[in-house]
């Protein structure tokens, strides 16, 4: 637990601090190990609630609408996540967070000792809805911290060092993960709903406590005259349209996240088809050690010179993945195949993150990662919702009858899953589609661009020895023209009248 610096966060010999130096790694550390116990805590909750809701309604609609009304609401407070880690501290939005997933899980306890088990679970009456609502507005608040934390690694962090950094965020989601697909069956299984209410109030409290003991070096962000509310949708999407080629990334990963819908709905039914719910458990632990290599390994070697590249290659892998691990009804090739699939996950989101800390202005971050939560958290749930009726009353019975194993059969094989299968294999086939076609595209090009010509720190006054010397009539630039990309920290980088074609284009101005 790190206590250095004033004993208070806003203090003026706070002060800005530069990325790397030890002050900011030690806060780095700390915020990181921070942000798992809350990840873990929020996590095993909103598991726990659905385990729970699940042993004792049998719902499938329950539970569904539990996991699609999670990601609906992290899509609908993203932006205005966003725009709160804009304004704010960083420090001052995890003490935020955490204060209000506490108070949040402290009513539900409250609810729960106050109405008995028998009310909270009836689907019909209002307080099962209250009892979740509440639960899931903890747990998404969670997302508030994640948006400052990715803030927070172009705060302290040295640009080179970004994807790294971004690599050690992945594998602490890993961790959550991992460790909340085990221990939440667990609690609710051995100590109740009542219990693991206690232990979430238990350690969001400790959050609480370790962050007044953290200080993350930082000047008071400036306001923004052009963000008069709360929501200001309008400058994400300025911030967004200067970066050319930042608006199809977001589409693109946007559309994946659709696509990646297909898996989250068939999944458990395709585990609980080939396991019992114990060993679909362990399996589903097994397979999510893959974000912990997948995180580590970005942690120790990062993305390469071209992230954009690099995620075009990640998603492609993924969509073959997602083809193949299924292809056959094979425990195996299916455990095997999801490891694989989660070791990507990643590297992908380190370097979308990593793209926009290099071309978006610090203080406008915020509002650009809330904007991608929104459009990415939005997407998933929508398949899902689509799919699975889809999958239910038209795919699964045609794989089963006679027309659909004599079609398909030469290339799924036989078993009971092998609707599932068709489903996922098309799914992996569109995502490799849109992966390559994406290679061919200008925002590609524009973005790859950008990211490599955005500026390093501005270096310090004075230049160099040559800076005071008067340049010829010969040698003497051409007006410069304002880069629309700002280097860390919101400085302007100019360009030569010359440099790309691309600054008059209109396609680049539009973003």
């Amino acid at each position: 637990m790190d206590t250095a610096g004033s004993p208070r966060a806003d203090s003026a010999d706070a002060g800005a601090v530069i990325p790397g130096d030890p002050r900011a790694t030690r806060a780095f550390t700390n915020v990181l190990v921070n942000t798992l116990i809350a990840n873990v805590t929020t996590s095993f909750l909103w598991f726990a609630l659905t385990f729970w809701v699940y042993i004792e309604t049998q719902s499938v609609l329950a539970t569904g609408i539990i996991g699609g009304a999670y990601m609906l609401f992290v899509a609908f407070f993203s932006m205005v996540f966003g725009t709160i880690v804009d304004r704010n501290r960083k420090h001052t939005v995890m003490l935020l967070s955490s204060l209000v997933s506490a108070g949040a899980f402290a009513v539900a306890g409250g609810m729960y000792l106050w109405q008995p088990e028998s009310a909270l679970l009836d689907l019909g009456a209002p307080w099962f809805w209250l009892f979740s609502g509440v639960i899931l507005f903890g747990g998404v608040i969670e997302q508030l911290r994640n948006i400052a934390l990715s803030t927070t690694v172009t705060l302290l962090i040295p640009e080179e060092r970004h994807a790294n950094a971004n690599g050690l965020v992945g594998t602490v989601q890993g961790i959550a993960f991992l460790v909340t697909s085990v221990f939440s069956g667990l609690s609710i299984g051995f100590l109740g709903m009542g219990w693991t209410l206690v232990i979430a109030i238990a350690a969001m409290g400790l959050t609480f406590a370790h962050l007044l003991f953290i200080r993350i070096p930082e000047d008071k962000p400036q306001p923004d005259p052009d963000a008069p509310s709360a929501l200001d949708f309008h400058g994400s999407v300025r911030a967004i349209r200067l970066a050319p080629g930042l608006f199809a990334l977001i589409i693109f990963s946007t559309f994946n996240n659709l696509i990646g819908g297909v898996y989250m709905a068939l999944m458990d039914p395709y585990g609980l088809t080939l396991f019992n719910a114990q060993l679909w458990g362990f399996a589903l632990a097994f397979s999510s050690t893959g974000f912990l290599i997948g995180g580590a390994l970005v942690a120790r070697f990062g993305l390469g010179k071209k992230p954009v590249r690099t995620l075009l290659f990640v998603v492609i892998a993924m969509g073959v993945l997602g083809s193949l691990f299924m292809i056959r009804e094979w425990w195996p090739l299916f455990v095997v195949g999801m490891w694989m699939y989660m070791t990507l996950i990643p590297p992908a989101e380190a370097a979308e993150q990593t793209i926009i800390q290099r071309v978006v202005p610090f203080e406008r971050q915020g509002r650009v990662f809330g904007v991608a939560a929104a459009m990415e958290a939005a997407a998933a749930p929508v398949t899902a919702f689509l799919i699975a009726p889809i999958a239910e009353f038209l795919i699964i019975p045609y794989m089963k009858g006679e027309a659909g194993q004599r079609q398909w059969g030469w290339l799924l094989g036989g078993g009971e899953t092998r609707g599932i299968a068709l489903i996922c294999f098309f799914a992996g086939i569109v995502i490799v589609v849109a992966a390559v076609l994406a290679f061919f595209t200008r925002s590609y090009r524009k973005l790859s661009d950008l990211y490599a010509r955005a500026p390093e720190p501005a270096p310090e006054e004075g230049g160099g020895a040559d800076a005071g010397a008067a340049a010829t009539p010969e040698q003497e630039a051409p007006p410069a023209l304002p880069d629309p990309v700002t280097a860390r920290g919101g400085f302007a980088e100019p360009r030569r009248a010359e440099a790309p074609d691309d600054a008059n284009d209109p396609d680049a101005a539009r973003g």
